[in-house]
C-alpha cells in the first residue's frame, strides 16, 4: 500500500483528498512532519484560498525546503488547484507573490471580458491533453473520461510547452488545466472531486513512484 502525505499547512481541503486517497487503495496521511514527509511514497499539496497567502502559510511553517528536499527524492509530488498555482513562480493575486518557482510560469487572473461571462469558472469540463499528458497523467482515458472540475479565478501563463500536460476552454479561453516537469505534477482542477476520472488521475501520479522510493 502507497502511503501519501497530505501536506497540512493551513489551506485546502485535506479531508476530500484522504478519502480520495483511500477509496484507490492508499493510505493518507495529513502531516506538516518533516520526517513523515521525507518517508512517504508520494506528496500532496492542496489548496483552496489566496496565493500570497498560500506563500505565506508555507514559508511561516518552513515547508519549503521540506518540499524541495522531498522533490529531490524522485518521488510523485502533486500541486491540486491553489497547490498547483503554488508550484509557478510567481502569482499576481492582490500582489506580485513569489512561487516556489519549480515550474516556469506566471499565475494571473483569467481574462474574462464584462462581456464574455464572469468568474469563477466553476463547473464540469472537458480537458484537452498533450501528448505527454496521454503518456503519464492521463494514460488509458478515453476523450469521454476527460471531464473534470474546476473552481478557480486564477490559471497559469506562460507555460512551456514541454511542461503542459492538458488545456481547458472557458468562455472562449484556453486555460492550463494540468502541468509536470519531472516528478512535480500539477492539476488546476481537483481530481478529489471529479470522481472516477479523478481518481484514475491520482492513481497514475501515485503509480509513477514505483521503484523511486529511497
Amino acid at each position: 500500500m502507497k502511503n501519501i502525505v497530505v501536506l497540512d499547512y493551513g489551506l485546502g481541503n485535506v479531508r476530500s483528498v484522504s478519502n480520495a486517497l483511500r477509496a484507490i487503495g492508499a493510505s493518507a496521511e495529513v502531516s506538516h512532519d518533516e520526517a513523515t514527509i521525507l518517508r512517504a511514497d508520494g506528496l500532496i499539496i492542496p489548496g483552496v484560498g489566496a496565493f500570497p497567502h498560500g506563500m505565506a502559510n508555507l514559508v511561516e511553517s518552513g515547508l519549503i525546503p521540506v518540499i524541495r528536499k522531498y522533490i529531490e527524492s524522485g518521488r510523485p509530488v502533486l500541486g491540486i488547484c491553489l497547490g498547483m498555482q503554488l508550484l509557478f513562480e510567481k502569482g499576481t493575486e492582490f500582489f506580485s507573490t513569489d512561487g516556489l518557482g519549480l515550474i516556469p510560469g506566471t499565475v494571473s487572473i483569467i481574462p474574462i471580458l464584462p462581456n464574455e461571462g464572469r468568474l469563477p469558472h466553476i463547473a464540469w469540463t472537458t480537458i484537452r491533453p498533450s501528448e505527454q499528458g496521454r503518456e503519464t497523467m492521463f494514460d488509458g482515458f478515453s476523450d469521454k473520461e476527460m471531464r473534470f472540475y474546476f473552481l478557480h479565478s486564477y490559471a497559469a501563463t506562460g507555460v512551456k510547452t514541454e511542461n503542459l500536460s492538458a488545456t481547458v476552454s472557458y468562455l472562449g479561453h484556453d486555460i492550463v488545466a494540468a502541468v509536470q516537469n519531472g516528478n512535480v505534477w500539477g492539476t488546476q482542477f481537483h481530481p478529489e472531486k471529479s470522481g472516477p476520472s479523478g481518481l484514475r488521475v491520482l492513481q497514475n501520479i501515485i503509480s509513477s513512484s514505483d521503484g523511486q522510493k529511497l
